[in-house]
């Protein structure tokens, strides 16, 4: 079982950075690969940004290519994402989530067996 508890979200400007972060209570969260999705009532929830259990492989989204980056410290056990030059279709509750698959290609819910409680992010024109 991991517990994983995510930092506030919060109201960024267009254009403005954000940090998100997930801090996990499994002392084998070096184990797991994770990952960020986003959701938009109404709508499935869509991947963001995938790392590998090392944090030597990430994998993003393409709208969050060169603006999004997923990192992880194993000895903090915390997972986060920066992201930069936000826009407002970016508003969506962001979540973490830990997957048994190690390697960070996962992109799809399914894959995933534990999430965050999530986090609303809102980014206004």
């Amino acid at each position: 079982q991991v517990n994983l508890v995510q930092s506030r979200g919060g109201l960024v400007q267009a254009g403005g950075s954000l940090r998100l972060s997930c801090a996990a209570s499994e002392h084998l969260f070096e184990t797991y690969g994770m990952g960020w999705f986003r959701q938009v009532p109404g709508e499935e929830r869509d991947f963001v940004a995938a790392i590998s259990w090392t944090g030597d492989f990430t994998s993003y989204a393409d709208f969050a290519k060169g603006r999004f980056t997923i990192s992880r410290d194993n000895t903090k056990k915390t997972l986060t994402l920066q992201m930069n030059s936000l826009k407002p279709e970016d508003t969506a509750v962001y979540y973490c989530a830990a997957t048994s698959y190690t390697g960070g290609r996962r992109r799809t819910p399914e894959d995933y067996d534990y999430w965050g409680q999530g986090a609303q992010v809102t980014v206004s024109s």
